[in-house]
């Protein structure tokens, strides 16, 4: 059952808190889940991938701080400051977008290079097939803009969707054999733990309106289902003859 806007200045208001909480449980989840991949390796010096790796982590470490700035924002009463900055926030996103396909791309051009272009291409199916379930996410949110009960969940899910990534570093970080990071791609399944992580960031709103308001909003369960979704199509299609010729496809794009 859909919520009803909190019912009194006091709910709303720890409706906002909660929300900024929870931004800042997502910038820990995007910073930390990348220590030992990128950030450790860095400090350490020596690490020179190509250009875009670093234009996409900043990118998205940017969007993550974007986002808790938003939510404190509106938390702090001052919601025309957060509408002003809409604008940057739509090309923020868009330009992180870009960073994905182009980083995606360039990943599985050096993974054949080194002789593991069908492992790469087959685990791209989870990144692609990612990116129209967030892309999907942020124009919902930005087509309810002027619902904001409906808008603010939109974005949650979408920032939760965006984690899968980071979260799955720390399963690989510590799950997977040593020299795993620098070897061939992992297989697509992978994913799934993280999804279901991401998942579970969903499911604590969706506790948090239930014992807040007595209900749960459809927006909430409609972005579990296509997060999951999505994620078991990647893993589905990923081995598939249809899906290799896509990722060849979007190999050779630029040249």
């Amino acid at each position: 059952m859909e919520a009803v806007v909190a019912s009194s200045p006091v709910a709303a208001s720890q409706s906002r808190r909660f929300y900024v909480w929870m931004a800042l449980v997502f910038v820990l989840i995007a910073f930390g889940g990348f220590i030992p991949s990128y950030w450790a390796r860095v400090a350490a010096g020596g690490f020179h991938p190509p250009p875009i790796v670093h234009i996409h982590g900043t990118l998205m470490f940017t969007w993550t701080l974007f986002y808790l700035a938003q939510t404190a924002w509106v938390a702090t009463g001052r919601t025309p400051v957060h509408r002003a900055w809409g604008l940057a926030g739509i090309a923020l996103f868009t330009l992180l977008i870009c960073s994905m396909v182009i980083l995606k791309v360039t990943v599985i051009r050096l993974d054949d290079a080194r002789g593991f272009g069908d492992a790469s291409r087959r685990f791209a199916a989870v990144a692609l097939c990612n990116i129209p379930m967030v892309v999907a996410f942020f124009a919902l949110a930005i087509a309810n803009v002027r619902r904001p009960e409906v808008h603010k969940r939109l974005m949650y899910s979408l920032m939760a969707g965006l984690m899968i990534p980071a979260v799955a570093r720390v399963f690989l970080a510590f799950l997977a054999p040593p020299g795993a990071l620098e070897g061939a791609p992992p297989p697509p399944f992978v994913a799934l733990p993280p999804t279901i992580v991401s998942v579970l960031l969903i499911l604590v709103a969706v506790i948090y309106d239930w014992r807040t308001q007595r209900r749960t909003h459809k927006t909430y369960l409609y972005a579990g289902l296509a997060m999951i979704l999505s994620n078991g199509m990647a893993v589905l299609i990923a081995p598939t003859d249809t899906w290799m010729g896509i990722a060849r496809f979007m190999e050779g794009l630029g040249g």
